[in-house]
């Protein structure tokens, strides 16, 4: 389970106080998909950002598994994170020397796997829709391939949580669905839990649970 108490960030901007995150709390179950939606700038990528471990809060507590994420030193939430987070961003971020499958192998470079690598590689290569596309670069794939690829990438690990940021924000309805329905299937089949910042309505209406943020304040719909 994910437990937000509270937590702030505050940020000083030419002498401008910038609230991005204002005392927010909610908590997402184990194996849920929560949607939060909101216009650009009201504070949704900082909140994910905060709850995976890359932005330390200025206030408030953050629980994932009834661990205080950020009472850990350095390394231990660096391992944590790699262990339990991945990450979907807006954009694919491919190394474009790398082929789709070793771009997906690439966190596992970073940490300890067990089991068969490359087999489970090509079962998410398999259910991304890419298996043509396995030796393929980067520049030869279409914005909606790279962004397959990505998503395939951030569950090589296994992770128990996905914190995805607008991840089909640029695609066209059709591949909308399609990343949609991955999402729908590694929900399903593993249990795991999703935290989608999002400007889809379709993701949205699929989620179990709905926030809204305006000017850093989070609801709950």
């Amino acid at each position: 389970m994910i437990r937000v108490e509270e937590i702030s960030k505050i940020y000083t901007v030419g002498g401008q106080v910038l609230k991005a995150v204002d005392k927010a709390s909610f908590t997402v179950n184990k194996g849920e998909i929560a949607a939060v939606v909101g216009h650009s700038g009201s504070g949704k990528t900082t909140l994910l950002s905060l709850i995976g471990g890359l932005t330390r809060p200025d206030s408030g507590l953050i629980q994932i598994d009834k661990v205080n994420i950020w009472a850990m030193d350095d390394n231990s939430l660096s391992e944590f994170r790699n262990k339990k987070i991945s990450f979907i961003y807006q954009f694919s971020s491919l190394i474009p020397t790398l082929t789709v499958m070793e771009n997906i192998m690439l966190p596992t470079a970073f940490g300890k796997y067990e089991g068969d690598v490359a087999g489970y590689a090509k079962e998410l290569i398999n259910i991304v829709g890419l298996e043509e596309k396995m030796q393929s670069y980067p520049s030869h794939l279409s914005g909606g391939q790279q962004r397959r690829v990505a998503i395939a990438r951030a569950f090589i690990n296994k992770p128990d949580i996905i914190l995805a940021d607008e991840p089909t924000g640029d695609l066209d309805e059709e591949t909308e669905k399609e990343i949609i329905q991955v999402f729908q299937k590694m929900n399903r089949d593993g249990n795991i839990t999703f935290i989608i910042a999002t400007h889809s309505g379709e993701i949205t209406a699929n989620a179990h649970k709905k926030f809204k943020m305006s000017g850093g304040v989070l609801t709950i719909e």
